[in-house]
């Protein structure tokens, strides 16, 4: 499985694709960074003399962790469409079928692997914010997190993009069909009308569970949702591996 996942990283970076959208990815970033730093700047001292009003965390930490996930939203269907599809169409699926691993160690080992990529993004923009602590404070439990929380996106992203690319043998229309499910899982909320506490278009929405680890709030239910949708999108890229090598 840990071959399987150093092999996939390696293949990612293999190609200028992987390289080319962390540099602008973090390019991006950057400059977003520096942005949300003018704002604050422009009305700290506005704000200075108000109780409890927001500081750098919640001003300039956050809004970037959720920038953040909006270009994972956007790149992850270019980085996972290749996982599965591009084996199928280079007739290379039955030989990794037939090695000595289980078909669950094989998509793990893929999964760990592109997941590797959002990590060193995520890594490097955590890097960038706790820049920050050079001169100023910085609430670090609800920095953590939101750290946790762009964590468990981006893993969300990664597990569906791998069992949308395991449908087909063309890389496109994995991208495709995975920014399209993506999407979907983002804006699905928009569409309750549910005046009752439960809703399920709210409590599919990746975008509900995800707001309130942005606002240092660690909930259960919001961390067994992204499991649930991991391990729920894996198992079914398991199951559809599995019934193909027996056929």
């Amino acid at each position: 499985m840990l071959n399987i996942a150093r092999n996939e990283l390696h293949r990612l970076f293999l190609s200028p694709l992987a390289g080319v959208m962390l540099a602008l990815s973090q390019l991006l970033l950057a400059y977003l960074f520096l942005t949300h730093m003018d704002y604050f700047n422009s009305i700290q001292s506005r704000i200075s003399a108000i109780p409890g009003a927001p500081g750098v965390t919640e001003l300039i930490a956050m809004p970037l962790l959720s920038n953040a996930a909006i270009i994972a939203l956007l790149i992850s269907p270019l980085l996972t469409m290749r996982t599965l599809a591009e084996e199928r169409r280079n007739e290379t699926l039955p030989l990794l079928s037939s090695a000595p691993l289980s078909m669950f160690d094989i998509v793990i080992g893929k999964f760990f692997g592109t997941l590797a990529f959002f990590l060193l993004m995520t890594l490097l923009t955590v890097f960038m914010i706790c820049s920050l602590a050079v001169g100023t404070t910085l609430d670090f439990y609800q920095l953590s997190a939101g750290v946790l929380g762009l964590v468990l996106l981006v893993a969300s992203f990664t597990a569906v993009g791998i069992y949308m690319s395991s449908l087909t043998r063309q890389p496109t229309i994995a991208a495709i069909s995975t920014f399209a499910i993506l999407f979907l899982f983002w804006i699905i909320d928009w569409a309750s009308h549910s005046t009752t506490e439960f809703s399920l278009f709210s409590w599919l929405s990746l975008l509900k569970h995800f707001e309130p680890m942005m606002q240092g709030q660690i909930n259960t239910q919001d961390i067994s949702y992204f499991l649930i949708i991991i391990a729920a999108f894996l198992l079914l890229t398991v199951r559809r591996l599995d019934r193909e090598r027996l056929d």
